[in-house]
């Protein structure tokens, strides 16, 4: 049987999407970037969350899974150049941190929720673009499904590359993972490495990204929950970013349509037209 619920929690408002019949719920806070702050499988917690960084409204999340758009990664200094103007823009930029709007949510041929984010004054400060991106996460059973929208409303091509922070909950730090990548790139030194099966962030500051791969799903274990965790995604997504926080009981691993910094870099942008979209998804399996 399929629920929703909408409460209030610290402030904040949450919308609970469960499946009773499958143990299996997402919770929602869509103010604070439209997160997924809980994903339970088979009554198993699958994310990890830091209550404190929720609550707070200047913090950036640390846990669930955070929105990365309209770039995915850091800038060099913040900024970027485009069209002879400079501007700033935060890592993984804005969306994680604006309110989205709830379009519809759905309890009775699927368990689903619909959310949006569109331009504004504030928004064109930092991104010159008229945008309208929505998002739809679907729950079935053990697998979240995030379907996605970019919608192009400016008069000019505007480029972007998203990506998705989920925080899977682990005190593990060497994870055996399932991937046809070949090599990987460690930020800590920028050097390229061969791969062969095990990302080890034990006493790495900055992140690895898995290159080169040509399947676009990658696996791993979750031992502290006794589940398999299979992500899937679209074609866009071209890396995953494996990074963890020392003393912290998290891995995250996150596709990315390009690399950090790619927005100064432009060789792997997403361009869309005027009035072009794009439409992807991305989904988590625990088994």
């Amino acid at each position: 049987m399929y629920n929703i619920k909408q409460y209030v929690n610290e402030g904040l408002k949450v919308y609970e999407l469960s499946d009773e019949d499958s143990k299996s719920y997402i919770k929602v806070v869509p103010e604070r970037g439209a997160i997924i702050t809980e994903l339970v499988i088979d009554g198993k917690d699958i994310l990890y969350l830091n209550k404190e960084t929720l609550i707070n409204r200047e913090a950036n999340i640390r846990g669930g899974i955070p929105i990365l758009f309209p770039i995915s990664g850091q800038l060099e200094n913040g900024e970027y150049e485009l069209n002879s103007r400079r501007y700033q823009m935060k890592n993984h930029g804005f969306a994680r941190n604006l309110p989205w709007e709830v379009v519809e949510t759905n309890k009775d041929k699927e368990l689903s929720m619909k959310l949006c984010l569109r331009s504004n004054e504030e928004t064109k400060k930092v991104y010159p673009f008229e945008f309208e991106v929505i998002y739809k996460y679907i729950l079935k059973k053990n697998t979240l499904i995030i379907e996605q929208e970019y919608k192009n409303l400016s008069d000019e091509e505007m480029p972007f590359y998203s990506g998705f922070h989920p925080y899977f909950k682990t005190s593990q730090k060497a994870l055996t993972i399932d991937s046809d990548a070949k090599a990987y790139l460690d930020y800590n030194d920028l050097e390229e490495k061969p791969f062969r099966g095990i990302i080890d962030l034990t006493d790495k500051k900055e992140s690895l990204m898995l290159l080169d791969t040509k399947k676009t799903e990658i696996a791993f274990n979750l031992q502290e929950a006794g589940k398999r965790i299979s992500l899937e995604y679209g074609d866009e997504f071209k890396y995953v970013v494996c990074w963890t926080e020392e003393g912290k009981e998290f891995v995250c691993v996150e596709p990315w349509m390009a690399r950090s910094g790619e927005l100064n870099r432009q060789e792997e942008l997403v361009y869309l037209k005027p009035a072009e979209s794009l439409t992807t998804f991305f989904q988590i399996m625990a088994e």
